[in-house]
Formats: structure tokens, sequence, C-alpha cells
């Protein structure tokens, strides 16, 4: 067994996952495992800058998260950047503030490499043990980016489009800084175009049908099977590989663009920090269930943060 440490730094989150891993036996023990939103690609978007504040909030995650590897005796810490930190201009200040409080060297991956991470994370303890039929199509709906994944054992084929819950909500529902709430049937018909096109861009390398399963992950996904479960509080193994059929998503994703900021906190489930880019993520996740026909997603709470972990392990 090797206990690692791994880092996840997105466009709206930074989680850490501590764990015993043996890439031998695929034995996983987990130690801790935190998020904290952050908004690191805050008007990344608009600017092509990461702003001051957002690099502030993400560097107070770090030296938390520092403390906790130190304190847990990780062997080998790998720290994992993603679609913000591709964008920005000033890339420099983030991967040197990391470098500074964590000690090791934050390496800003490809959006191939983030797919490949993320379907090793999802599919890992799916293997050989599992009812699901293969191929997986495996879904990572993050801030600023989506990855499309294609495999059964191995990666068949994977994209990352420029389409997540952050950049959508920047991009068609703020006005003068504040989101529109609820927003206007033309605003989501803006997201939806996008969405759209952006499938179109990963369907030219990414079969979209006739996968066997289609298997979701990150905030999105997980806070809207929460919702459908009817969770008092948010229960990760109650979501982890829970089902949601694709009618039950469209319900929720009409109800979450009716709602207004107030209403959409009021979910049990809900992050704060979730709370104005949920609807934009829902229009995502359903665009995606309508363009495949999957019937059905199976959630996973393990994503690329698992797969970061595995391959520090080996």
């Amino acid at each position: 067994m090797r206990r690692v440490a791994a880092v996840d730094c997105g466009t709206n989150s930074i989680r850490l996952l501590v764990a015993d891993l043996d890439p031998a036996t695929g034995a996983f023990t987990e130690l801790d495992r935190r998020m904290r939103i952050v908004r690191l690609g805050q008007d990344v978007d608009r600017t092509g800058r990461l702003a001051p504040e957002a690099l502030e909030r993400t560097f107070a995650a770090c030296r938390e998260y520092a403390d906790a590897i130190r304190e847990l005796g990780a062997e080998r810490v790998r720290f994992v950047a993603t679609s913000a930190s591709r964008d920005a201009e000033n890339s420099d200040a983030f991967m040197a503030g990391v470098r500074e409080i964590l000690g090791v060297e934050p390496e800003v991956i490809s959006g191939d490499e983030e797919a490949q991470l993320s379907f090793d994370g999802a599919t890992k303890e799916l293997a050989g043990g599992s009812d699901l039929a293969t191929p997986y199509l495996v879904v990572d709906i993050g801030g600023g980016s989506t990855e499309f994944v294609l495999g059964s054992g191995a990666v068949d084929a994977a994209r990352s489009v420029d389409v997540g819950c952050v950049r959508m909500t920047e991009r068609h529902l703020v006005v003068d800084g504040a989101v529109v709430d609820p927003p206007t049937h033309e605003r989501v018909a803006a997201i939806r175009a996008d969405v759209d096109a952006a499938l179109d861009l990963a369907g030219r390398t990414v079969p979209l049908t006739g996968a066997g399963t289609l298997v979701g992950l990150a905030g999105t996904v997980t806070t809207i099977a929460g919702i459908a479960l009817g969770l008092t509080e948010y229960d990760s193994r109650a979501i982890h590989h829970s089902r949601v059929s694709r009618g039950r998503v469209r319900a929720i994703t009409e109800h979450l663009l009716a709602s207004t900021h107030h209403e959409r906190a009021a979910i049990p489930v809900m992050h704060p920090g979730r709370v104005d880019v949920i609807a934009a993520g829902a229009v995502v996740l359903l665009a995606v269930m309508e363009r495949t026909g999957a019937d059905e997603v199976v959630v996973s709470e393990h994503d690329i943060l698992d797969g970061i972990a595995w391959s520090a392990a080996r």
C-alpha cells in the first residue's frame, strides 16, 4: 500500500483526496476527502486572467490541504489543474503560489489527459464487478469544460470541450455582475446552442451514441442525483452509483431554471457555491442525455480526483 495525496483544482472547486492504494491489487482505503468551492475560473472566460481574489481563495484552500497532507504523512502528492488554469494568461502566478504552499509542481494537464484520469477514477471499481453494460461513456461536467471518454477496460476515444457550469453561467446568465434569476427563455436557449455546438465537436472524436452505460461525474451530476433521491442532506454513499432517468433530469432542470437564488439555496443537498451555476450545469447534462439517447445516467462520486490518486500511486 502506498499513501498518496491527490489535489484536483478545477474552474469551480478544489478537492483533496488522501488514500492508501495498492495498484497491484486495486485495494483502496480513503483517509480524507474534502472539497472547497473557490471559483478559480471567476471571469476567466471574459478577461482571460485569474482574478486576484480567486487566487487568494484558492491559496487559502491549498494551505488547509497542506496541513492535512502533512498530518496524514502522504508519501507522494500530485496536484492537477484543469480548465481555468489552461485558459488564463497569468497562470504563472497561480503555479508559483501552489508551489510555495504545497511544495509540489502543479501540473496544468491537457484536456485529453484530464479525460483519461476521469475515466480511470470513475470506472476502476466497475471493471469485472458490475452488471453495467460496456462500453462506458464517461461524462465529466466541470466548471469550465466537459470531458467525454468512451471505453471499456481502456480508453477508446476522448474529447474535452469548453462548456461547463461556470463558463455557461458567466457567458449567458450574468448581467452587470449579477446572475439573471430566473433566466429568460432566450438566455437558456443561448446556453443550449453553445452546448449543442460543443456536442457536435465532441462527436467528431467520441461516438456519442451506442454506449452501454452513461456515467456522470462531478458536482452538477451528483447534486442532481441528490435532488432526485430526495435527500435531506448530502450523502455521498447514497449518491454513488445511483441512477437518474432522463425524464427526472429534465424535470429537475426545468425546476432549477424556474427557481430563484433563494429557492435553489434552500435545496438540502445544494452546496452554497453551486447555487448560481447549477442550472447551467443541468442544461449541459440534459443536452448530453438527449444527444446520446441515454435513458439514465449512472452517477459516480469517484472521478478525476481518484484517477489522480491512482496515477500518483503508480
